[in-house]
């Protein structure tokens, strides 16, 4: 009796050992089709997102005179409390923040607009309309940047000399329109591609619910706003958090606004905060800067599809 256990179980240990080898054998396939993908994926993604992280444990020692070659001493998350205690880093989050609640909302409301608008049967010369909205995005954001510099420069700006012989005295360089200045960059810029996603979404709903809410009675803009609207949901929802994702990352705009805004100081935001310590040789305080803008993109963006799955799932 003792003989058949052993062989009853050597048998399950073979058995097993075989779909071990089965499950690798299948697996073999499968790794060596996602290679091509995730060989540069961890190459160009992961590993520089380890190495700021590993950076931003460190900093550079130096001693005595300064005469000798400075060493990398591990400080923790020393880095993490300096740049949290920097009062222009603060601010330039906070700032950051400010922008994208009131820069995004409005762009989205407009392209959404937009893209009903083109939708409508009504609508003329849609092709049009479609490649003039989406125009400005197809233009390079520096070079989107650069026009708009001149359009708000002091004494070059033809907005500010209309705006002086209507008796008005506007500066959009000033301390106080420097944020609705960005802000307005920003919405010119990418207001077209949000507006063809959102349009695609549109394409993608059947004719035949307009169709029978047009006979039941139901307006144009009872249409758009109780059919359309709910449809393209995810559409909005993408586009929500890209834009947040992208206004986390401001830079082109106050970097080359700077050239015409002198009073626009060189930690504006977070990236070009980050940008001025690389400039300054400090690369532990970027690594540093740059993971926690990372992970405020993360909190926000996470944030705001967690919430629009507790509202979807209440509805």
């Amino acid at each position: 009796m003792t003989t058949a256990l052993h062989e009853r179980a050597a048998g399950r240990t073979t058995a097993a050992g075989a779909r071990r080898t089965g499950r690798r054998r299948r697996g073999r396939p499968v790794v060596l089709f996602l290679a091509p993908f995730l060989v540069p994926f961890a190459a160009l993604y992961l590993a520089p997102i380890g190495y700021t992280v590993y950076q931003s444990l460190f900093r550079m020692h130096r001693s005595g005179l300064g005469l000798t070659a400075p060493t990398q001493v591990f400080t923790g998350l020393s880095n993490y409390a300096t740049a949290l205690g920097d009062p222009d880093f603060r601010s330039s989050l906070l700032r950051v923040l400010l922008i994208g609640a009131v820069q995004v909302p409005l762009m989205l409301l407009l392209a959404l607009g937009l893209a009903l608008l083109l939708d409508a049967r009504s609508t003329l010369f849609k092709r049009f309309f479609r490649l003039a909205f989406f125009l400005p995005y197809a233009l390079p954001g520096v070079v989107g940047a650069i026009m708009w510099s001149y359009l708000v420069a002091p004494g070059l700006s033809p907005i500010t000399a209309a705006a002086h012989h209507l008796g008005l005295h506007l500066d959009l360089t000033s301390n106080a329109m420097l944020a609705p200045t960005i802000g307005n960059m920003l919405t010119w810029g990418w207001t077209g591609y949000n507006m063809l996603i959102i349009h695609s979404a549109l394409q993608a709903i059947p004719a035949e619910l307009s169709e029978a809410a047009t006979m039941d009675g139901c307006s144009a803009f009872g249409i758009a706003w109780r059919i359309k609207v709910p449809l393209v949901r995810p559409a909005l929802v993408l586009t929500t958090v890209f834009s947040i994702i992208g206004t986390a990352q401001l830079y082109n705009e106050p970097a080359i606004l700077h050239n015409v805004a002198p009073n626009l100081s060189s930690t504006y935001t977070p990236i070009y905060a980050a940008y001025d310590a690389v400039n300054a040789n400090n690369f532990n305080a970027a690594a540093t800067e740059s993971v926690i803008l990372a992970l405020l993109a993360f909190v926000l963006s996470f944030g705001f599809l967690k919430l629009v799955q507790r509202r979807g799932a209440a509805l």
